[in-house]
Parts: C-alpha cells; sequence; structure tokens
C-alpha cells in the first residue's frame, strides 16, 4: 500500500468518526443485487455519504476508482465566462484555487468558447498544476470529436485535461451515436492514448433511462466510464429521478458521481426557495450528503463563492428524519418537473438549439 493511500485511508477513518456519515443508512453491497427503481412514490433511502477529508476550508472526496482526490465544491464553468470584464472571470478562478476548490468544470460550448478561454488565461503563472481539469465536448463522429478535443486544449493552454466529458446525452439515440463504428467515443480512446486527456465521461440531465443506456453500452463493450455528471437536487427524488435510478448503480460501479443542477439552473429559487420550503444551504448539504464526488455549482461573483465555503465549513450529513422532512416539503413543487425545466422542456439543450455542434 502507497504511503498516499494509507494517508487517505487514515484520514478517512477519522473523519468518519467525526462526523458520523453512518447516520445515513444503506449498504453499497446490496446493489449489486438490488436493481435502481424508477418508482418516486416509495420512500427515499439515501445512500452512505462518503468519507471525506477536511483541508483548510474545503473538504476533498475520492474520485470514483481513479485514485484521484478532489474538492467537493466544483466550480462551474459556464458562469465563469459571462462576467462583463474578462479580468473579473480570472481574478473568481483564482480565488476558488486560493481558497481550495481544485475540481474545475467547463465545455467546449460554453459562451461560444469563452469560458474555456478565460479559464485557460487564469490557470496560467502555475495555476494549472493546482487543479483537476475537465471539460466537455459535444461531437458525436469521432472526426468532430477530435477536433473539439484540439480546440478545447489550445483554448485552456494545456496540453491534457484530467476529464474529458461527452457532453449532453440527452437522446434516446445518443448513447448508440456515440458508441458506433467511427463514434465519439473512438476519438476519446485515441486522445487517451496520446497523453491529451487522462479519464473518460460523460453527462446528461434529462433522463435517468438515457443515461443507464448509455452505461448498459459502456459495459457490452466492456468500456468504463470514470464519471458521470447529472442533476441532483432537492426535487430530483420526486421526477425522472437520477439519484434513485442512476446513483446506485454508480456506486456499485464506483464510478465517480458528479452532481450538477443543484439549483436547478435558477429556476428553482422562486418557489423553491423563495416559498420557504428550503435555502441554498441546505440544498447544497443535501447534494453533499448523497455519494458524490462532487457538486458543481455555477458561481458568478465572489458572493456565491463564499456560500458554496459556508456550505462546506457548515457540512454534516444529513440523517434521514432530515431528509424525509427535506423531501416532503419539496415533493408538491416537483410534479412534471415543473422546476426542472433541464429534464421537462429543451430550455437547457444547448445542442437542441444548435445542432451544429455535433459536427463543428
Amino acid at each position: 500500500m502507497t504511503s498516499t493511500r494509507r494517508e487517505f485511508l487514515q484520514e478517512s477513518a477519522a473523519v468518519t468518526a467525526a462526523v458520523g456519515v453512518a447516520a445515513i443508512t444503506g449498504n453499497y453491497d446490496a446493489l449489486a443485487q438490488t436493481p435502481p427503481t424508477g418508482n418516486e412514490t416509495t420512500a427515499f433511502q439515501p445512500l452512505p455519504t462518503p468519507a471525506s477529508i477536511r483541508k483548510g476550508d474545503m473538504l476533498y472526496r475520492k474520485l470514483g476508482r481513479t485514485g484521484e482526490l478532489v474538492s467537493l465544491i466544483g466550480l462551474g464553468g459556464y458562469h465563469i465566462g459571462i462576467q462583463p470584464d474578462e479580468q473579473d472571470s480570472i481574478r473568481l478562478i483564482r480565488s476558488a484555487i486560493d481558497r481550495g476548490i481544485t475540481f474545475l468544470d467547463n465545455s467546449w460550448d460554453y459562451n461560444n468558447g469563452n469560458s474555456e478561454i478565460r479559464m485557460g488565461k487564469a490557470l496560467q503563472d502555475g495555476y494549472r498544476s493546482k487543479v483537476f481539469l475537465m471539460t466537455k465536448i459535444d461531437g458525436r463522429a469521432k472526426e468532430s470529436a477530435a477536433r473539439q478535443i484540439d480546440e478545447s486544449l489550445r483554448r485552456l493552454q494545456t496540453d491534457r485535461v484530467d476529464l474529458l466529458q461527452l457532453h449532453e446525452v440527452v437522446r434516446n439515440e445518443d448513447p448508440d451515436r456515440i458508441f458506433a463504428a467511427g463514434g465519439a467515443i473512438e476519438a476519446l480512446q485515441e486522445a487517451k492514448k496520446a497523453g491529451k486527456i487522462r479519464y473518460i465521461g460523460f453527462t446528461g440531465h434529462k433522463d435517468p433511462a438515457i443515461h443507464l443506456h448509455m452505461l448498459e453500452l459502456a459495459a457490452k463493450r466492456r468500456f468504463h466510464f470514470d464519471t458521470v455528471q447529472m442533476p441532483v437536487n432537492v426535487l430530483d427524488p420526486h421526477y425522472r429521478s437520477f439519484t434513485r435510478q442512476v446513483l446506485p448503480v454508480l456506486v456499485r460501479d464506483r464510478i465517480g458521481a458528479l452532481a450538477m443542477k443543484t439549483f436547478g439552473g435558477g429556476v428553482m429559487f422562486r418557489d423553491v426557495v423563495g416559498g420557504g420550503a428550503t435555502d441554498p444551504i441546505e440544498m447544497l448539504h443535501f447534494s453533499m450528503t448523497l455519494p458524490v464526488s462532487v457538486v458543481i455549482t455555477g458561481i458568478e461573483r465572489t458572493e456565491q463563492l463564499d456560500q458554496a465555503f459556508e456550505a462546506v465549513k457548515t457540512f454534516q450529513p444529513m440523517t434521514t428524519e432530515q431528509v424525509t422532512s427535506l423531501l416532503a416539503k419539496t415533493r408538491p413543487l416537483a410534479a412534471e418537473g415543473k422546476y426542472e425545466r433541464f429534464k421537462s422542456s429543451h430550455a437547457f439543450d444547448s445542442t437542441f438549439h444548435s445542432p451544429q455542434w455535433f459536427d463543428s
């Protein structure tokens, strides 16, 4: 056993004892025999909270079976590309890193590439070596995927990203296109062999059935995804639930789960937060309680960065009773995906509005 591995296990044991992560009931081993359920009317049984290591103001968790240790909070890439002044974006990214965030999210298509360009500038002067850098591509064919990988590397001013994910797997046919002969997965595998990427994952926000089909095709081809990114929030357990149907499979197969849409792309705030059902810190705590490696959140200004660190500072895994109480309050708001519009409409499907990105 390496010293790093030994230190992680020792620190994890200490943290587990200190914060009582066993308060959440569940059984990882049983997941191998228990298929996920899509029945959102049954009681939600949260899985055990994974061990975390606290260093400074941040918590860190293992990323699936990669052996990587990453910050529990991930800096969302879309939101750091919308500031009017580029220097504001750069300062925000560097401030997040200086305070302990190591997981950086991005995508080839965010703000027409501007998010990657700004992040690339922010990662100069030694910052690149401090982070676990992730970006995504839209290409479904091998040729377009390969082009987008190279474009992302140029924008990010690096010769390698730590994680490359297939973006917006939101259509029933997407998995088949990706794994077809001449499909995008071939470009990712070649890029990995060439040293351009270290790990491979995929993202999506539409329907857990599509995620499960993607994982099924991968298993048939003996391909193991390192990460999967999906919605994890206080409404998800009630409607097309990724936390009920996909998360148990990821835990069973030791795939790093990346949580997104914690705030529902902002759509939830008016009635979910404004209506008093919950608050931003509790929403973050709910996602952090589940067995995810990273909670990716959009941060546009310093106040939101402070809020994320406050959630980490005050985090204690929620008990089963606390989760049950919270979900009882959010259930009436979850019907038909009204506040999870990324599931129930095309409002968040960037490739629906720009289908040319598949072949760009």
